[in-house]
């Protein structure tokens, strides 16, 4: 099973995301999402699970809860928008990372990509980064991954280039 990674779209869905989660099963949205509209748009391309941000509405907070947990692939997710970083876990996170002790923890928020392995948990943390183009960030980022035999394989960060170089073309 393929999996495309992806935070803070803020309503806007960058043309090469399509192509590069082309070969994915499911996209994962660790919130920030900007709109119901994206939400429904990227579900309708791939099957979406999905975590609301500190930008998203009613409508999209009615349809995606803050935390989500489930187990893929033999490994236990666990993908919240505001998480922080290994060592530096805002209060929500932590607790919600001693509870469910996941393998593997996505977060966005902070439209800095970051992959590591977060020895006192245990566990894989991954921020995409932001796809949007508002924001703060430089570039436009994405992820995917494949689980393979009860692990995490053919991890891959896509670049979209900068962020405002692209016009924004579908924001809700």
């Amino acid at each position: 099973m393929r999996i495309g990674i992806v935070s803070d779209t803020h309503g806007w869905i960058h043309p090469d995301i399509y192509k590069f989660f082309d070969c994915c099963d499911e996209i994962w949205h660790a919130g920030d999402i900007g709109g119901i509209e994206t939400a429904d748009t990227l579900n309708a391309f791939r099957p979406l699970r999905a975590v609301y941000g500190n930008i998203d509405d009613l409508a999209v907070r009615l349809v995606y809860g803050k935390n989500l947990r489930m187990e893929v692939g033999g490994k236990r997710i666990l993908i919240t928008h505001i998480g922080g970083t290994p060592g530096h876990y805002v209060q929500d996170a932590a607790r919600e990372i001693e509870l469910y002790r996941p393998d593997v923890f996505i977060c966005g928020h902070s439209h800095i990509t970051l992959v590591k392995y977060d020895r006192k948990y245990g566990h894989l943390h991954i921020n995409p980064g932001a796809a949007g183009y508002k924001g703060i960030h430089k570039t436009m980022t994405a992820a995917r991954f494949a689980f393979k035999g009860g692990k995490l394989d053919d991890f891959e960060v896509a670049d979209f280039g900068e962020r405002g170089k692209v016009e924004p073309v579908n924001e809700s």
